[in-house]
């Protein structure tokens, strides 16, 4: 059983959401059409291969956990759209699986075994095509004042080895440069959208749930102390059980 074998169920409805003005930017800035394809690498629940499907015509997605993969599977199913899932990682795919006019990778690329990950990604974008490597989150400019106790509560609660792995992987999306420095690729534009949405406090505080610093498999018999925590603390900035979410999605477009 993997890492998130035990988040699947929670993460596709609670992570911040990708708004539709998010795929729409993107979709365009792309040039994405039904003629084009699309591989999103570690998918998870295929939040951003499912964002993307009305823009595409070709779309897989690649995970390494069965459980993440069965829920993208339900959710396309109920979406109506035809998703090609296969279960492994990005260096193990074979070379029949051709080549796509975007790759998307959302918060996964520190999990990625980085020179094997850049060789295969060489091959799986088309010629005048685009890595897109998007993330949303809460914003932190203060708009959130919730968010910095709800951390910090996270990080008090999670094992120490697991939260600095966290640190690292937020450390990796933050610099690009250096992760594609040696390789034909170089980030070329980042798209930004901001929104709001309200979330209950209940599904905020089981969010916490969803990161691998805190999923129940990490936290075992710690996991309903932790939720008792994080629940009172944002009961502080709630109004009737509901709080105001400001959600920064992006999108680092790399090219050739």
């Amino acid at each position: 059983m993997g890492r998130f074998a035990s988040t699947a169920s929670l993460y596709e409805n609670l992570r911040p959401p990708y708004p539709g003005e998010f795929f729409r930017s993107v979709a365009q800035k792309c040039g994405l059409s039904k003629q084009g394809s699309l591989i999103d690498l570690g998918t998870g629940p295929g939040l951003l291969a499912l964002g993307f499907a009305p823009y595409v015509g070709r779309i897989v997605g690649v995970d390494p956990e069965p459980a993440m993969l069965d829920a993208a599977r339900r959710a396309a199913t109920s979406g109506g759209h035809a998703l090609t899932l296969i279960e492994g990682k990005v260096e193990t795919l074979g070379p029949g699986i051709g080549a796509f006019d975007v790759v998307t990778i959302g918060r996964a690329l520190h999990w990625m075994d980085r020179e094997p990950t850049l060789a295969r990604i060489d091959q799986l974008v088309a010629r005048g095509g685009a890595i897109a490597i998007c993330a949303s989150f809460s914003a932190t400019d203060g708009s959130n004042p919730w968010l910095d106790g709800y951390n910090e509560i996270r990080r008090r609660w999670s094992p120490a080895k697991l939260w600095e792995e966290a640190g690292r992987g937020t450390r990796t999306h933050r610099d690009l440069p250096s992760f594609f420095r040696g390789s034909a690729f170089q980030p070329a534009e980042l798209i930004t959208v901001e929104t709001s949405h309200t979330v209950s406090v209940q599904d905020l505080t089981h969010r916490t749930l969803t990161y691998s610093s805190s999923s129940p498999e990490a936290l075992g018999e710690n996991v309903e102390a932790m939720l008792r925590d994080v629940e009172e603390h944002l009961a502080a900035f709630s109004r009737d059980g509901v709080i105001t979410e400001t959600i920064v999605s992006t999108a680092q477009i790399v090219k050739r």
